[in-house]
């Protein structure tokens, strides 16, 4: 199923098994890319050559800082591409955490590992802010 096919289904569709498969193949690609360059970003951390220069050893770990904080990052989608997977499996996935409903096609083609719908995550973004601006 392509994504303008999935798009075309009608909405008493939602979720149902080729949507499900189309998802778990999406998912499993994004998995399968994200480990690859996880790897790729070891192995080149690992690979980085000794600097004598003081200018150069500075640089050099503001470079490593940077690239593990990228990896973290990534570590994360991947235990949330983990998760959306198991969602799948236990036949949760697509609908809203908080209350139920259908997140969308639209809202999970462009954020797969989604677990709240709009409203719901509107609602969240308001309430972290309000915790944010009264500390």
């Amino acid at each position: 199923m392509t994504e303008e096919q999935l798009l075309q289904q009608p909405a008493a569709a939602y979720m149902n098994e080729p949507q499900r498969q189309f998802f778990r193949n999406l998912l499993l690609a994004q998995r399968g890319e994200l480990q690859t360059r996880i790897e790729q970003e070891f192995r080149a951390l690992r690979e980085q050559e000794i600097h004598s220069d003081p200018a150069d050893i500075g640089s050099a770990e503001e470079e490593r800082h940077w690239q593990l904080r990228s990896l973290e990052r990534e570590k994360k989608l991947l235990d949330k591409i983990d998760q959306a997977l198991e969602r799948l499996a236990r036949g949760d996935y697509g609908w809203c955490e908080e209350t139920g409903e259908p997140i969308g096609l639209r809202r999970l083609l462009l954020r797969p590992t989604a677990t709240l719908c709009v409203e719901a995550k509107e609602r969240q973004e308001l309430r972290e802010r309000h915790v944010r601006d009264s500390v």
